[in-house]
């Protein structure tokens, strides 16, 4: 497995939330646009609240889908917040293959 990106907040930083928001949107944005994208990226924690319906960066998320990236989020954070019935883009899996997918990437990119 080539790079695995993990995404374990809905924002970057730890600062300003609303500015945190703007560059995890900005950041996906330029995933999506770049040539090089990541084989799988990882979401947990509040990470998972990305791929719901109505999140502000599904443009990005649903382009990046359908590039070929496998969007995986964790099931114990999707029930923890309750989102599992809206879950937009990507999948549900667990910690076994969370784990398992870091373990086998060539490089883990960690934001």
């Amino acid at each position: 497995m080539k790079k695995t990106i993990i995404i374990n907040s809905s924002s970057m930083g730890s600062d300003d939330k609303e500015l945190g928001e703007k560059l995890m949107g900005s950041f996906l944005r330029k995933i999506w646009g770049a040539d090089n994208k990541p084989e799988r990226i990882l979401f947990y924690n509040s990470g998972v609240k990305l791929l719901v319906e109505g999140s502000p960066v599904l443009d990005a998320l649903d382009g990046l889908s359908e590039a070929g990236v496998d969007l995986v989020a964790c099931g114990t954070c999707v029930l923890y917040y309750d989102v599992k019935e809206k879950i937009a883009v990507g999948r549900v899996s667990n910690m076994q293959e969370i784990a398992a997918t870091m373990l086998q990437s060539q490089a883990v990119l960690t934001i």
